[in-house]
């Protein structure tokens, strides 16, 4: 409970999963880009495989812990093999203060953990392997989580003024006016994009832009047949067409082709 509540201000989320009983009807997916950084370990079946495009047929395979940086696209992902994983969603200025990096390197991509945490990678891993209990597996990467942060963190917090932008953009996204933030920050708006991409891993407009596109995925769910034209207003789009090139930005697809699938998770969005 006590290495929990030192996390907090860093994670969001750890979870674990069993391998599924089948194997999902599509081989791949588009996921979404959330405004989050994801930490991932694949216990059974084949490593995390990204495709660069609909095209590409080969992908790029990872290792089995793989950390996601915030990204401001969808990537294409292989769920033909779907496996037992743990993981956690990480929360702005979580890469520095576990990791000792900042997120704007880890930005639209993916990375090994070992290039992060080196041997220790490779022993929580083994720890995880060996004990198929799901909420063990969620104890040991909280426990792995706690030490990186005693570790690369020492001491420091994310800057109070990024926290209060941060929070600023989080509650009106719409709304983020970045020469403001600066000014509040007593900052040149160059110095003040600077430090909120190494905490968010992206600029203050991108990153608001993302969690806008979070906040219509929301409004979707709960609508099953959208007014799109009142729908986009109401989510901080100027029109209908706006709403529609963001869409097809950061989902590959027009929001209608997204609603007739259906996807069981807004973020995760099967591929026909």
């Amino acid at each position: 409970m006590q290495e929990a509540a030192a996390l907090r201000p860093w994670v969001a989320q750890v979870w674990a999963c069993a391998r599924p009983p089948a194997p999902p009807a599509h081989a791949r997916e588009h996921s979404l880009p959330s405004g989050a950084m994801h930490l991932s370990i694949r216990l059974d079946g084949p490593p995390l495989r990204i495709y660069a495009s609909a095209d590409d047929r080969q992908g790029r395979g990872y290792s089995a812990a793989t950390v996601g940086g915030v990204r401001a696209g969808y990537c294409i992902k292989d769920t033909a093999h779907p496996a037992a994983s743990v993981g956690a969603v990480l929360r702005p200025g979580a890469a520095l203060a576990l990791f000792g990096v900042s997120a704007a390197e880890l930005a639209d991509g993916h990375v090994d953990l070992a290039q992060l945490c080196g041997h220790e990678a490779e022993l929580l891993y083994e720890r995880l392997a060996g004990d198929a209990d799901r909420g063990r597996r969620r104890a040991l990467l909280l426990d792995f989580l706690g030490a990186r942060l005693r570790r690369a963190r020492s001491g420091r917090g994310l800057d109070p003024q990024i926290a209060q932008a941060l929070a600023s953009v989080q509650r009106t996204p719409a709304a983020t006016d970045v020469a403001a933030l600066a000014d509040a920050c007593g900052r040149s708006p160059r110095h003040f994009i600077a430090g909120f991409r190494d905490a968010a891993g992206l600029a203050p407009k991108r990153y608001a832009r993302v969690l806008r596109f979070q906040r219509l995925l929301a409004a979707l769910a709960a609508t099953p047949r959208p007014a799109w034209a009142q729908l986009a207003l109401d989510a901080g789009y100027f029109d209908q067409s706006h709403l529609i090139r963001e869409f097809r930005e950061f989902a590959g697809v027009s929001p209608r082709e997204y609603a007739a699938r259906a996807p069981a998770s807004p973020n995760h969005l099967p591929l026909a």
